[in-house]
């Protein structure tokens, strides 16, 4: 079934999705207590709505950083389109086992190995085993509106004439219409 204009348009959901579907992974930033910035490639184990989350080792530097401050930034660069997200927000970390096996899957074990000890086998029930759930205030995302022929004529022209390329159009999803999006998706449907 094709997606209607509808589903392309609530909060960027399509266009997210076939982002982050191209990359398969994102850069996530994070800060340390003295102040420097930190990224890292992290594949996120789910993106549903507007929240991203990410199984994570919980004795590694990030949650250090992320239990000093919470803000994150979560970024996806598709450089077969030029397309890009990045999600600014607040980020949960949590250790409850259900939602660690909600998350989990195989091929996870190989970034935490089996220690041998019969605790940290590198399963979910691994006590270093978390997930770090990305909850956004701001979605800013480039979408191109043309193909790589028409992005290179737009720039070439533009530098002749001294335009401003415009290869794309850059997108906000705000706090409130993030929330506005989550109350449509999470409300019952009346009758």
């Amino acid at each position: 079934m094709a997606d209607s204009d509808d589903d392309r348009n609530v909060g960027g959901n399509y266009f997210r999705h076939a982002i982050i579907q191209a990359c398969k992974s994102s850069m996530m930033t994070t800060r340390t207590a003295s102040g420097a910035l930190v990224s890292r490639a992290m594949a996120p184990a789910s993106y549903e709505s507007l929240h991203f989350n990410y199984i994570a080792n919980n004795t590694s530097g990030k949650f250090e950083e992320l239990q000093h401050d919470p803000h994150v930034n979560v970024s996806f660069f598709d450089p077969s389109t030029t397309n890009w997200i990045s999600v600014s927000g607040a980020a949960k970390l949590i250790s409850d086992r259900s939602v660690v096996k909600q998350y989990w899957s195989t091929s996870v074990k190989a970034w935490f190995g089996d220690l041998g000890d019969g605790v940290h086998t590198g399963d979910d029930s691994d006590p270093r085993v978390s997930v770090i759930e990305v909850i956004p205030d701001q979605i800013t995302f480039w979408e191109v509106t043309r193909g790589k022929v028409g992005r290179a004529v737009d720039i070439a022209a533009s530098a002749v004439t001294g335009n401003v390329a415009s290869p794309g159009a850059l997108h906000t999803i705000t706090k409130d219409e993030i929330t506005l999006v989550e109350g449509l998706h999470s409300s019952p449907v009346q009758a």
